[in-house]
């Protein structure tokens, strides 16, 4: 009997260049592309299949002729959109309020593409961190370059040295999609590996979690057809026994039934 084949979901690369973020061993003049284990691993818990999309964008070292990120938004399923890097403030207006908050204008480039691509093609895309990030700015939202000395009063959404072990409470949005998903579930813990977050809200946009603590946003949603959603934790960092008590299951297939009911009608 045959079985169905997998979903495919494509996963935005993270990007190492030469002089981007300092040296790194064995590699001085080549650009690499990586997908981390652990988002591949959050994808494959879901019955998918992760495939790490490249980037190739208009500025490319390498002239694309006959593949564009079109091709894979209409070759895959759904799109992830792997954390990583500040999203360069130029993106949303501002000049960077410090050097180490000058962002990744190369991979902002690449990942704003790929998510139109994927929009354009009518299939669903989930962000992790900075890429809730991201699809905020793309939309026409703003970030604050740094939450802890921009905002006063918030808590420490990152720790140096903690790292996916730094967490805090989420508050749930009652009416969402997301609080549709966690039925009587109103309070929860995630880790929380973040400096910059949410300004201005895009618009047709809901927020759909907050930090109670200081009101950070902590999950969005495009309203309207189609899926566009993020989350500002990382769910593919969930361990068992952790604080962490968030059950990321749930919201990792919803996306992949979305998935598979655009694959369905194609």
């Amino acid at each position: 009997m045959s079985h169905p084949l997998p979903l495919l979901i494509g996963v935005s690369a993270r990007i190492y260049y030469p002089g981007s973020h300092g040296p790194l061993p064995g590699v001085f003049t080549k650009t690499l592309h990586y997908l981390e284990q652990s988002v591949a691993h959050w994808v494959l818990s879901g019955d998918a299949m992760a495939v790490m999309v490249p980037a190739v964008t208009r500025d490319s070292l390498v002239l694309r002729s006959d593949l564009e990120l079109r091709h894979y938004a209409a070759a895959l399923d759904g799109l992830v959109l792997q954390g990583g890097n500040d999203v360069a403030p130029e993106c949303y207006g501002e000049q960077p309020l410090a050097p180490e908050w000058a962002g990744d204008a190369v991979r902002d480039r690449y990942e704003i593409e790929l998510i139109d691509a994927f929009v354009q093609a009518g299939k669903p895309v989930f962000g992790v961190c900075r890429g809730m990030q991201l699809i905020n700015v793309m939309f026409g939202g703003s970030l604050w370059q740094d939450t802890a000395s921009q905002v006063p009063g918030t808590r420490e959404h990152r720790v140096l040295g903690k790292y996916e072990h730094n967490y805090h409470d989420i508050a749930i949005e009652p009416g969402t999609r997301l609080a549709q998903l966690y039925p009587g579930v109103t309070r929860a813990t995630t880790n929380s590996i973040h400096h910059q977050s949410v300004k201005a809200l895009a618009p047709g946009f809901t927020v759909e979690a907050r930090c109670p603590d200081d009101g950070v946003i902590e999950a969005i949603r495009r309203d309207g057809p189609g899926y566009v959603a993020a989350v500002q934790w990382h769910p593919e960092f969930h361990e068992a026994g952790s604080p962490d008590n968030f059950d990321d299951s749930a919201l990792l297939q919803d996306f992949l039934a979305a998935c598979r009911t655009v694959k369905a009608t194609r």
